[in-house]
């Protein structure tokens, strides 16, 4: 378990501000001040998890951060299943 908090300031650590903004609402809903039980992935109403477990967190943070300006990250069942070629 990790103990996850929002990000803030100018700083980035994706390819783009896009991305960036993704990984920081994940950050937040597992940031102490207000997930329900964030070492649980737990965001809300007691079941509502961010992510399947913390290894599907992990690969979710790795792709968001390699995300290119025109790629769409699909998540399903907490989990990342692909990255589509889309439009900027």
């Amino acid at each position: 378990m990790r103990k996850i908090e929002a990000k803030r300031g100018l700083d980035i650590e994706c390819k783009g501000w896009e991305q960036e903004a993704v990984l920081r609402m994940l950050y937040n809903n597992l940031d102490p001040e207000v997930a329900e039980r964030p070492e649980d992935l737990v965001v809300y109403g007691g079941i509502g998890k961010a992510a399947r477990n913390w290894e599907a967190f992990e690969a979710i943070e790795d792709t968001l951060r390699s995300l290119e300006a025109d790629e769409t990250m699909l998540v399903q069942s907490g989990k990342p299943v692909a990255v589509f070629k889309t439009h900027e």
